[in-house]
């Protein structure tokens, strides 16, 4: 096995140093003597004009090396642009260096829903794929696209795409925090919750979770109003059972302006379930969006909102929405770092997930890393 670095942009220098922390715990590493904490080895210079130069300090040659980024609200407070152009310049940095693998680990894909091609219009998850692929990136790694089309923008041949499904990590924390044992999922969860999706397009994120603790899947099919940005013209909701009296779960992968949430939880709030959640993958929270959602808190019609931290959750959002729940997925990046510089199997991390198993199974089984 080859040796290794972890580092990062700015954007996600201390959620780099998190996942070494993982990655250092991991027997396989610590005899060999490998190299894993390199999260200061890139120095950015800034010119009097705006244009950036970017240095390796240490020498990399032959390692392959992860580098962390984020291009979406980040630690360091950069804008998307130019997080976008650090990470190219850190990329081509890092092949003149001669790295021997890059891997760009971007938790979140800011450009993800650029994702479409029948329009007169720019593709910018395609650009910043080929870019990244073109400067010599070998593998790129992400949580829960946007679309499953988006797997198909990049050529294997060149570059490799690994997209990890995060659901997964909110699915063992409803099981860890909310529901604990075989009996509170048999007596409670199945014949009372509900998982919902925010659109017909989102069928398949909710129908996943429905699936995995045998609840029964609601669908929201909602009528856009393209005319302008982020605008519901409608939304009919679909259920084969009652909503009263149920404890319903919004699923998407993301909450960015929350306009569409806010209105998915006032027309189920109709049907008067026991309470209404959400639940988000990447919490991207523009403006107004903490506005929406503490409003929604307030007014009683949402009780749990619970993202990841695959965007940058400072400590003032959740105490601009009440009960807002951060889930940390340090650890996991760690394990999917583990699975990548050993050549090991993907399988624990990729596997559908189901409730029982997982409340049944001790839960080390899955919290060691890979074998």
């Amino acid at each position: 096995m080859h040796e290794f670095v972890i580092t990062a942009t700015r954007s996600m220098k201390d959620y780099a140093s998190r996942v070494v922390e993982h990655v250092a715990k991991f027997p396989s590493f610590i005899p060999l003597g490998n190299t894993i904490d390199g999260v200061g080895i890139l120095k950015l210079s800034c010119f009097a004009d705006g244009e950036m130069e970017m240095e390796v300090t240490s020498s990399i040659r032959g390692k392959d090396v992860v580098l962390f980024t984020s291009c979406a609200r980040n630690e360091a407070n950069i804008g998307v642009t130019e997080a976008k152009i650090e990470l190219y310049h850190a990329v081509d940095a890092l092949k003149r260096c001669q790295a021997r693998n890059i891997i760009v680990f971007e938790p979140f894909v800011s450009c993800s829903r650029s994702d479409r091609t029948i329009r007169r219009s720019s593709v910018g998850l395609w650009v910043h794929f080929k870019i990244l692929a073109s400067l010599g990136t070998k593998h790129i790694v992400t949580y829960q696209l946007h679309s499953d089309k988006s797997k198909s923008m990049v050529d294997p041949t060149i570059c490799v795409l690994d997209d990890i499904p995060a659901l997964n990590l909110l699915k063992q924390y409803l099981c860890d925090v909310y529901i604990q044992n075989i009996e509170a999922l048999e007596k409670a969860v199945r014949p009372n919750w509900a998982f919902c999706s925010v659109d017909a397009g989102g069928e398949k994120l909710a129908r996943d979770f429905a699936n995995a603790f045998g609840a029964p899947l609601v669908v929201a099919h909602k009528q856009r109003d393209y005319s302008k940005v982020n605008t519901i013209r409608s939304i009919n909701i679909l259920s084969a059972e009652p909503i009263e009296g149920k404890v319903l779960w919004i699923v998407d992968d993301m909450v960015d302006t929350g306009g569409s949430v806010e209105n998915l939880v006032r027309a189920l709030a109709a049907f008067k379930p026991a309470e209404i959640n959400i639940i988000a993958v990447h919490a991207i929270l523009s403006p107004p969006a903490s506005q929406r959602l503490n409003r929604l808190s307030e007014e009683g019609l949402v009780r749990h909102i619970m993202v990841t931290d695959t965007v940058y959750c400072p400590y003032s959002i959740p105490e601009k929405i009440p009960g807002l729940e951060v889930v940390p997925s340090a650890e996991l990046s760690a394990k999917v770092i583990n699975a990548i510089i050993t050549n090991s199997s993907m399988r624990k991390i990729l596997r559908i997930f189901d409730a029982e198993l997982y409340l049944r199974s001790p839960k080390l089984l899955f919290n060691q890393p890979n074998s």
